[in-house]
């Protein structure tokens, strides 16, 4: 026998029945705000992430050398290959470019709840608007997929922020200041007690009494505090913004799902905007369960035209915790509409049966291994049929079968050539 790999998962047909109700929960979502779907390649240059952010990082990566010598990598993330893409294409492409994809990602890193080496995202990302509305509207986008998953303002929030903000206020002191480094301690925030987390700002070019003084501004979520006590033209401009889009959710009928929450940082370095992450409201589920942000400097870094962008990726391996938190998740067991049932020498008229429900749209399945009555009773019970049609030798004699409702148990004959007739969706309730 072999093992599984550690930090990789199997899904069984009950599990991925659950999942894929829940893609489709988002790629609805994001079809209705004419999101455009795309497809991507799982191996891409290596050089696409050590360029923007060292060799230090092939230590996350699945990289390798290929037979053609060279550099490639298992995708991590999504975001540069979107941007390479744009490229590629970008003077022909209409704008503003919205697209959308749901596959799978691969992180060297230890596995723990919520967190894979193998993990699975919808990506949805707008190219080409700097507007206010483009990120209310993929905040709208994340919203209305949560809340098709059953979810409730009482059950999530965005935690919503402004990398100008953390940065404007973090230029303001009179200090040599890692700005990148001091952001990426500030994402950190929720993981670290209070002295370790003054200590690692501290670290980055700050004196302890200014790290505090920081602290203190940015927890306190209020903008005017902020823009008073930073008082620089970078707030004050990273502030309105802020504003703007808060201003757009509330159009967009999502802003009571939006929390002003200025220790939201995310930490990789081509984010440069509004920045937020999406959070269990009772806590329960304590890390991030999905996040985004805007990226307005990535396209052309890549090579492109400037090209202001925003997006966001749903993770698969923390959104059912949230779910699951909440009651909504969906059952994670296999259904099936219809079971045709074969007694004797029935294969074509069973078989017609069985087409005709399946071209009506239903789940329908019927025996392929010679089994008897009571195996095949027992197969549709475990797969959850709703409803047994049995199409035995005897009953066509007449010209019937023999329709069956799996929950009470009642059956009915039914003449074959009024089944399923000109119902579109044939049960025992139709024939009693």
């Amino acid at each position: 026998m072999y093992d599984r790999l550690k930090g990789f998962r199997d899904f069984y047909p009950g599990e991925m029945r659950a999942r894929r109700e829940a893609m489709d929960a988002v790629e609805d979502a994001a079809r209705r705000y004419g999101f455009r779907e795309i497809g991507t390649p799982a191996l891409e240059r290596a050089e696409m992430w050590t360029d923007k952010s060292g060799g230090d990082i092939v230590t996350e990566l699945y990289d390798f050398e290929d037979q053609g010598g060279r550099h490639v990598t298992l995708t991590p993330e999504l975001t540069p290959t979107v941007a390479r893409m744009v490229v590629a294409k970008q003077q022909a492409l209409s704008k503003p470019i919205k697209w959308y994809s749901t596959r799978d990602f691969w992180r060297y890193e230890e596995p723990q709840s919520g967190r894979n080496r193998e993990f699975y995202q919808t990506n949805v990302d707008v190219f080409g608007s700097s507007e206010p509305e483009a990120d209310a509207e993929v905040l709208a986008t994340a919203a209305d997929a949560l809340t098709g998953l059953g979810l409730t303002g009482a059950d999530f929030e965005f935690r919503v922020s402004h990398r100008d903000v953390l940065g404007g206020v973090l230029n303001s002191f009179d200090a040599d200041v890692q700005v990148r480094d001091a952001i990426r301690v500030v994402d950190k925030r929720a993981k670290l007690d209070y002295d370790d987390y003054i200590d690692r700002l501290a670290g980055t070019g700050l004196s302890v009494s200014q790290a505090e003084a920081f602290d203190d501004v940015v927890a306190s979520n209020d903008l005017e505090e902020l823009v008073d006590f930073a008082d620089t033209e970078r707030v004050t401009d990273a502030v309105e913004n802020l504003r703007a889009v808060l201003a757009a959710t509330e159009d967009y009928g999502v802003r009571e799902y939006v929390d002003v929450s200025l220790t939201t940082a995310r930490g990789l370095d081509y984010y440069t905007g509004v920045v937020f992450e999406c959070f269990d409201s009772t806590g329960e589920v304590g890390r991030s369960v999905f996040g985004g942000g805007r990226y307005d400097d990535l396209i052309e870094s890549f090579g492109g035209q400037p090209t202001p962008a925003v997006g966001f990726a749903t993770g698969y391996s923390t959104l059912p915790l949230l779910c699951q938190r909440a009651g909504v998740w969906p059952e994670e067991e296999v259904r099936t509409d219809y079971y045709v049932l074969q007694v004797g020498d029935v294969r074509e008229e069973a078989a017609g049966v069985a087409r005709a429900l399946r071209e009506r749209g239903h789940v329908v399945e019927t025996d392929v291994a010679g089994r008897s009555f009571g195996s095949q009773m027992n197969y549709a019970d475990s797969i959850n049929a709703e409803t047994v049609v049995i199409v035995g030798e005897r009953d066509l004699e007449e010209g019937n079968v023999t329709v069956k409702n799996m929950s009470s148990g009642d059956q009915t004959q039914v003449p074959l050539d009024e089944f399923p007739g000109e119902h579109d969706e044939p049960r025992y309730a139709d024939f009693e």
